[in-house]
């Protein structure tokens, strides 16, 4: 493909890294209850982050982490410490990063490479760090710089800012089907990263591709 597009944007958690990896640390220190504990903690970090936005009470992400977590083990009726809490947020810090990743991002070093993330830098950080790809990207951007969690157009507005684009030459990815529809209804370029095959959202904001995994995505180079 003939691209006009200069950098690439990285949704992480669920795009790069499986956010679902904690589930083995959960099942760890609750036997059994690891998938319901991981599914569960992810679905309230999501809606824990739109709702503080929309109620204008923004809290970082780690923290929105740790009340998921919380919420968690009190709907499973789960003993909670301070020790396991501990430990799963420090899970949360190293999570896998998909098969396909590090060769995908090798073969794209050519163009600029960033991440953008509703992760608070004490999560980001941490985790790209973690996982030896911080070499590979030019830029990791964080959505708590400005306070405003995707999809809201300032958080899109101000990835751009920092890498200094216009919105035609940006093709951002993440696996959330809301997050590309955000970044589409900004003016972004779109690649939905379609990990579990979910129907498209109703939101009349269709990607540019859909591709299973990242691999489809060298097409753009």
């Amino acid at each position: 493909m003939n691209s006009s597009v200069k950098a690439f944007m990285f949704d992480v958690y669920g795009t790069l890294f499986d956010v679902h990896s904690v589930k083995e640390k959960c099942d760890e220190l609750y036997p059994g209850k690891g998938e319901e504990i991981s599914f569960l903690w992810r679905q309230k970090q999501l809606e824990y982050a739109f709702l503080r936005q929309m109620m204008g009470r923004y809290d970082t992400f780690i923290n929105i982490t740790r009340d998921s977590l919380k919420y968690a083990l009190n709907t499973f009726k789960l003993e909670y410490s301070k020790e396991n809490e501990q430990s799963l947020m420090a899970a949360y810090k190293n999570l896998s990063y998909y098969p396909e990743v590090e060769n995908v991002l090798t073969q794209l070093r050519h163009k600029k490479l960033a991440v953008f993330s509703n992760g608070s830098r004490d999560m980001l950080e941490t985790l790209i760090h973690n996982s030896g790809l911080s070499s590979l990207f030019d830029e990791m951007i964080s959505v708590d710089d400005v306070k405003q969690y995707k999809p809201t157009p300032a958080s899109y507005g101000y990835a751009l800012h920092i890498l200094g684009l216009e919105r035609e030459e940006v093709l951002f990815l993440s696996s959330n089907g809301w997050d590309i529809a955000g970044a589409k209804n900004f003016g972004f370029k779109t690649a939905w990263i379609n990990r579990n095959n979910l129907p498209m959202e109703e939101l009349s904001l269709e990607p540019d591709r859909v591709y299973p995994d990242i691999n489809g995505i060298v097409e753009w180079r």
